[in-house]
């Protein structure tokens, strides 16, 4: 009985696994398109499904030339407007605390106050998401996001305030390949 019940498990998890490489590999196209469209980098982008459980890895680095997922990561959705740990609210609204869904564009590199304290400035390019910069939505890390999946359980509010808040790790790999380039990595965030 026991060994059905983690076949069942393991099972589980490689198909939630293929099913999310799977949701990630069908947006490479449109991202392609649009980094080429719009002068960002063609390498690389940043896909946040915010649609998968907090607990599971949601932020994924596609790599455009080997066409697959590079790194992936837990990552935080904003806390306000009665947002929960298991479904988040968005707004573009300032003093929201919300996640924005939509297209985003990197900028600057900057000190952070939290995980590795580095930050890179989110420059919002749809009207969902065009009052980032101003509401000083930033990708950073922070020390208690869990480098590994923690489904069942979710990731506990308070963790960010609208901004895409991944592990430590997680932080030092974009770090090094936005250091790398001068050209803006696509982020999109979106909910399936």
């Amino acid at each position: 009985m026991i060994k059905l019940f983690f076949s069942i498990c393991i099972c589980l998890c490689l198909s939630a696994h293929m099913w999310a490489q799977t949701t990630i590999q069908a947006k490479a196209p449109e991202a392609k398109a649009y980094c080429s469209q719009n002068k960002l980098n063609t390498n690389y982008c940043i896909l946040i499904d915010m649609s998968i459980h907090s607990g599971k890895y949601r932020m994924f680095v596609w790599d455009f030339n080997q066409n697959k997922v590079v790194l992936q990561s837990l990552c935080a959705h904003g806390v306000g407007l009665g947002s929960t740990q298991e479904t988040p609210v968005f707004s573009n609204t300032p003093g929201s605390y919300c996640t924005s869904v939509g297209k985003y564009k990197t900028g600057l590199r900057a000190y952070s106050n939290y995980g590795i304290h580095v930050h890179y400035k989110l420059h919002g390019l749809e009207s969902t998401n065009s009052n980032a910069y101003k509401r000083i939505v930033v990708l950073h890390s922070y020390a208690y996001v869990p480098e590994q999946e923690i489904y069942p359980e979710h990731l506990p509010l308070g963790y960010s305030l609208g901004c895409p808040v991944i592990s430590n790790s997680s932080m030092i790999y974009i770090d090094s390949l936005l250091k790398k380039t001068t050209v803006p990595l696509l982020v999109w965030i979106y909910e399936d």
